[in-house]
């Protein structure tokens, strides 16, 4: 199924597996928007109920059954679910899943490149056969400074959405989650980089837009 689904986007590419990857993470994206928005929409209902669930936690944190009681009962009242944050990203995972696949598949991708850049080659690889002073190191390079700036903007509007009355490990964590790609890259092929910088950078602006519309 993958072999089938590589050759298919390579060849409606045009034969550019590199414009392949782009334009199918674009269209995988594009199609789980309406999740995307659900989620940002849930996300707002919970920041706005805060206060109250702050109260509910107070009152009934000794009686978790309570708590899940009332808390529901909360969000229903308002129209929500305190599991409609969480669904649509599980759902989106077996499309990131699939995505990922395509950008890291052994064979298909054998003889294309970016720019000069091996697609199917890590970075360590590609210094050893190049060199740094190279044209394909310098495109892998220049992907891993992409991703950079996508994480540190992608960190900071997770740090800007988080709360105070959401746990301090959280709280410490969930900005660092971001550079989790910009890492991933560095150890896989450069066309899962390349997946990875489209898709995050996706995520990043997708986030920033549905944060000043209203849903």
């Amino acid at each position: 199924m993958i072999d089938s689904l590589v050759s298919f986007i390579v060849g409606m590419s045009g034969g550019h597996a590199a414009l392949g990857i782009v334009l199918f993470t674009l269209a995988v994206r594009l199609l789980l928007l309406p999740l995307a928005v659900r989620q940002a929409r849930s996300a707002r209902l919970r920041e706005r109920l805060a206060p109250r669930l702050r109260e509910l936690r107070k009152r009934f944190g000794r009686n978790p059954e309570r708590l899940a009681r009332e808390t529901s009962a909360l969000f229903a009242k308002e129209g929500g679910s305190p599991l409609a944050g969480i669904l649509p990203g599980l759902a989106q995972l077996p499309f990131l899943w699939l995505m990922f696949r395509v950008a890291t598949h052994p064979t298909a991708l054998a003889g294309h490149d970016l720019f000069g850049a091996p697609l199917g080659q890590q970075v360590a690889a590609v210094i050893a056969h190049y060199g740094l002073a190279s044209g394909p190191f310098s495109v892998f390079a220049l992907v891993l400074v992409l991703m950079a700036v996508v994480a540190w903007l992608s960190s900071r509007a997770v740090r800007s959405s988080l709360t105070e009355d959401q746990p301090e490990l959280m709280r410490k964590i969930a900005p660092l989650l971001p550079y989790g790609s910009l890492v991933a890259a560095a150890v896989l092929p450069l066309a899962a980089g390349l997946y990875l910088l489209v898709s995050t950078a996706w995520t990043t602006g997708e986030r920033a837009v549905l944060a000043t519309r209203p849903l």
